[in-house]
């Protein structure tokens, strides 16, 4: 594809290409000799696809190293430069998100989408070098992991006219009940972990929270892997040591795109990875961290009170002034965390986590998973769960319970911080918000 052309006085044009392999494109020189130099290559604007064969050479100019002389120019397809929308300017990510089709060609964008390219392989590469089984979690599901009820009903019924009289008659339904698409693959990955030790899912998940904010997305992907026989501490060692893969890979594979986010994006964000891939992270629990918070000084947004969940300022304070590192916060008040969490022997707490990284707060949250039957049972009474529902995820605390742990990690919130994006809606091919679901 060009990027630009350029034209010379002494008979010859300047074509800028690019195939979205990598960041920088290369310069070609088409003589003006070639025989369809005025009918195609003049024609040639920003945005036209080409196939150019020819000599590559050194260059004498500034900026490559190398350069194509054309042999032979053959335009694909032209690019109206009327209403082609993405021309030499800058253009705002709001606007790019009006033409999400597009813009990919953007040189923001294709970085991102090469970073998060990069991600999502040394994903799969990290825990299978570690033996983890690739898990495909259904999409589809009855259950509602995190008992928060924002959740995508999927139906087949006539939204016009649904069977029964005074309400939706679900037996009428394809599945015969009431079903979701699904906000965590963790529970089915919990039932593989139980008989293969160890597993991870990748893949979408959804939540029908409406909230149109640049850290919301209705759809999104999630990276949740389960270990058998595994504690908290078990936990917290795999999510620090897989965080500082991801970003290790990426300054080791994507440096020119790195560069570009570093000078057009947020400055100094290499010298920031580069820290938190070398840093030891700090573990503190959520009581400690309450304590730190609360003898600060700092006026937050949020009041800070042991009780409440630590808000996004809360946890920036904590990595960048307090310990100027990645810090992982441990034990939970149980009152406002997952029916699953494992109750801790202070009758107040759960064995969670939640790991935090300089510029963006939470990137991980996981726990130790309950699997003392009696106490899960306790705890989903006490959160208003109905057995009925989960009778599936009881049973593997009937037949073989065994102490498990795992985690779920964003991968959207994974490339934002390795790329310093500041709206999720930009690092996602074609974001869902509420509202919004184009393309």
């Amino acid at each position: 594809w060009v990027r630009t052309r350029r034209d010379s006085k002494g008979g010859f044009s300047f074509i800028e290409l690019y195939d979205g392999s990598a960041f920088d494109g290369i310069q070609v020189i088409a003589d003006g000799a070639l025989p369809n130099y005025e009918d195609d290559v003049l024609r040639l604007t920003i945005g036209s696809s080409v196939r150019i064969t020819g000599v590559l050479s050194e260059s004498p100019g500034k900026g490559q190293r190398v350069e194509i002389k054309a042999t032979e120019v053959v335009p694909v397809g032209f690019a109206d430069p009327e209403s082609y929308p993405l021309q030499k300017k800058r253009v705002s990510f709001e606007h790019l998100r009006d033409i999400a089709h597009l813009r990919a060609r953007t040189n923001t964008l294709g970085a991102v989408a090469r970073v998060r390219n990069a991600l999502s392989f040394a994903t799969h590469r990290y825990f299978q070098d570690r033996d983890f089984l690739y898990l495909h979690a259904p999409i589809i599901t009855a259950s509602d992991a995190e008992g928060a009820g924002e959740m995508f009903r999927v139906s087949t019924l006539d939204p016009e006219a649904p069977p029964g009289a005074e309400g939706v008659d679900h037996g009428e339904d394809f599945f015969g009940r009431p079903t979701f698409l699904t906000v965590s693959g963790q529970l089915n990955a919990e039932a593989y972990a139980l008989a293969l030790d160890r597993v991870y899912t990748f893949g979408p998940t959804f939540r029908a929270e409406n909230s149109n904010t640049r850290r919301h997305l209705a759809e999104f992907w999630m990276i949740e892997p389960e270990m058998a026989f595994a504690d908290l501490n078990d936990n917290a060692d795999l999510a620090e040591e897989y965080v500082q893969y991801l970003v290790r890979y990426v300054l080791d594979h994507c440096d020119d795109d790195l560069v570009f986010f570093d000078k057009w994006v947020q400055e100094g964000i290499i010298d920031h990875l580069a820290s938190v891939a070398d840093s030891e992270f700090e573990r503190i629990t959520y009581s400690e961290a309450v304590e730190v918070l609360e003898k600060s000084g700092e006026s937050f947004e949020y009041p800070v009170r042991w009780g409440a969940d630590l808000q996004s300022e809360h946890e920036r304070y904590l990595t960048e002034q307090v310990f100027n590192r990645p810090v992982t916060v441990t034990d939970f008040p149980f009152d406002f965390k997952a029916f699953y969490m494992r109750r801790n022997d202070d009758g107040t707490t759960v064995a969670a986590m939640d790991v935090l990284v300089p510029g963006v707060g939470e990137i991980i949250g996981g726990s130790q998973r309950e699997e003392r039957l009696d106490v899960l049972k306790d705890s989903m009474q006490i959160k208003g769960m109905d057995e009925d529902h989960y009778w599936w995820y009881l049973d593997l605390r009937r037949f073989g319970t065994a102490p498990h742990a795992g985690f779920g990690l964003g991968l959207e919130r994974v490339v934002q911080f390795c790329t310093g994006m500041q709206n999720i809606r930009d690092v996602i091919p074609f974001p869902r918000t509420p509202r919004n679901a184009n393309f």
